[in-house]
C-alpha cells in the first residue's frame, strides 16, 4: 500500500510539474529529505522517484513560458565556481573513479538548488518550500522525540537508511536545524491546531537531538538555544521557556547520556575524538601536500598510510570544514567559507533593512530564523560530515531568494 501511495504521489505530482516547474522543486525536496520510499518495503524502495522528477523538472523549464534567471552576485559567482572547481579537484583525486560518483552526486544536488534559486519567486512558494523540509525532516526529528522519551533517553536516534542524516549525529543535526524554520512557520500560520502542532514538533525536536547521543549536537543545541533567543522578538517569553524545555530535557536523560557528553571534557580518553583529531590533523597535511586536495571519498587506508599521524585509525571527516579541506584543499576551503561568511553578512544586512518595518514583519522574522538554521549548521557541522547536504545549500539558496523577493517588494512600494 505504501509502495503504491508514494508511486501515485510522485506521478501526480509531475503532472503539476509539468504546468507549474516549482512544484517540481517541492516534489524533489519531499523526496530527498524525507525519503518517502525508504519507509516502503516492496517495488518503491529501489524506485529513482529524485531522477524522475528531475528529469521532469527540467523538460518543464524548457518549455514553461515563466521568466527564469539565475541570480548573480558576489554569491553566486564564487559558488559557481566553487562547484566548478570541485570537478578539477576530481581530476586530480587519489581515486578518480570514485571522486566522480561521488561529484556526480553533488552537482545532481546542486542543480536543483540552482533551479530552486530560479524558480521560487515570491514568499508563497518559499514559504511552502519551507513547509516541505520541515515536515520531510520533521518527520524524522518528532518520531526521535517521541522514541527518546519512550526509552527514557537510553537509545540512539537513526535517520533514513542511506541518506544524509542515516546516522545519529547527522539526524540530530538535521532536526536542530529546522526548528527556527518551525518558529517561522508558527509566526506565519493562523491554524491554532498547526500552532501547537509547531510547539509541540519544536519541543520534540529538541529532545529527538539530545536523544540522538551526539556530542556534536549538545553543542549545536546550546548554540541554537543562545541564538534562538538573540533573534528572538519576546526574549523574556522565550528565554523562560528554553530555560525550563532545556532543564527538563538534561532532567530526563539517563546517567548513560551524561557519561557520554562528559567525554567532551576528557576527550583523550576516548577512542572516537582522538580518531576524529587524527582524521583532522590527515586533513591537515594531505591540503599541505596536494594543492587540489585528496578529492571526494579520498578518505582510506591508502591515503591515511600518507598523511595521517596514525594510518591504522582511518576515520571519516566528521567535520564539514576538515571535509573540504581535506577533499579540495586551502583554495576549496577557502571558497566554501566564503559563500556562508557572505550568506550571513547578507541576512545581516536584510534584517538591518526590514526592522521595524510592518511590510516587511515575515521577512524580517525569516531572516533571523535563518542565522540561528546556519549556526546549527556551523557549529555542529563542525562534528560532521555533512559538507554537501543538501540543506545547508538550500538554506543558502532561500538567501538569495529573499533578498531577491525582498527587492521586488521594496520597490513597489517606494513605486506607491
Amino acid at each position: 500500500m505504501r509502495d503504491i501511495l508514494i508511486t501515485l504521489i510522485v506521478f501526480v505530482g509531475c503532472i503539476y510539474t509539468l504546468k507549474r516547474p516549482y512544484i517540481g522543486v517541492l516534489l524533489w525536496s519531499w523526496l530527498g529529505y524525507m525519503n518517502p520510499h525508504r519507509l516502503a518495503y516492496g517495488f518503491a524502495y529501489g524506485m529513482p522517484f529524485s531522477q524522475v522528477t528531475a528529469l521532469v523538472l527540467l523538460v518543464s523549464m524548457i518549455f514553461s513560458k515563466e521568466t527564469k534567471r539565475f541570480p548573480i552576485n558576489a554569491i553566486t559567482i564564487i559558488w559557481i565556481v566553487f562547484v566548478l572547481y570541485m570537478g578539477v579537484t576530481t581530476l586530480f583525486a587519489y581515486f578518480p573513479e570514485d571522486a566522480l560518483k561521488y561529484y556526480t552526486r553533488v552537482i545532481k544536488i546542486q542543480l536543483i538548488v540552482f533551479i530552486t534559486m530560479m524558480l521560487i519567486t515570491d514568499m508563497t512558494k518559499l514559504n511552502s518550500l519551507l513547509w516541505v523540509i520541515v515536515v520531510s525532516i520533521g518527520y524524522y526529528s518528532l518520531k526521535g522525540g517521541v522514541f527518546t522519551l519512550l526509552t527514557g533517553g537510553g537509545n540512539r536516534v537513526w535517520g533514513p537508511e542511506n541518506s544524509f542524516i542515516e546516522g545519529n549525529n547527522e539526524l540530530a543535526v538535521a532536526s536542530l536545524m529546522i526548528i527556527p524554520l518551525m518558529a517561522y512557520l508558527y509566526h506565519i500560520s493562523d491554524g491554532i491546531w498547526i500552532k501547537k502542532g509547531l510547539i509541540a514538533g519544536i519541543a520534540l525536536s529538541f529532545v529527538g537531538a539530545l536523544g540522538s547521543q551526539s556530542r556534536g549536537a549538545l553543542l549545536a543545541f546550546a548554540a541554537v538555544v543562545i541564538f534562538f533567543w538573540a533573534k528572538s522578538d519576546r526574549k523574556i517569553i522565550i528565554g523562560l521557556g528554553m530555560t525550563i524545555l532545556s532543564m527538563g530535557i538534561l532532567a530526563f536523560m539517563p546517567e548513560s547520556w551524561y557519561q557520554r557528553m562528559d567525554t567532551i571534557q576528557t576527550y583523550e580518553e576516548d577512542s572516537s575524538a582522538m580518531g576524529r583529531l587524527n582524521a583532522w590533523e590527515y586533513a591537515y597535511n594531505a591540503a599541505n601536500h596536494n594543492f587540489f586536495g585528496v578529492g571526494f571519498d579520498s578518505w582510506s587506508p591508502i591515503t591515511f598510510a600518507l598523511y595521517a599521524p596514525n594510518p591504522l585509525d582511518v576515520h571519516a571527516a566528521h567535520s564539514i570544514y576538515f571535509s573540504v579541506l581535506a577533499d579540495h584543499g586551502w583554495l576549496g576551503l577557502l571558497m566554501f567559507l566564503s559563500i556562508f561568511y557572505l550568506s550571513w553578512r547578507k541576512l545581516k544586512v536584510l534584517v538591518n533593512k526590514t526592522v521595524g518595518d510592518p511590510a516587511f514583519l515575515d521577512m524580517n522574522l525569516l531572516a533571523r530564523m535563518l542565522q540561528v538554521t546556519l549556526i546549527a549548521y556551523l557549529v555542529g557541522g563542525a562534528f560532521l560530515s555533512l559538507s554537501y547536504y543538501d540543506l545547508p545549500w538550500h538554506i543558502l539558496s532561500f538567501v538569495i531568494v529573499l533578498e531577491l523577493i525582498y527587492q521586488g517588494k521594496s520597490t513597489a512600494v517606494r513605486t506607491l
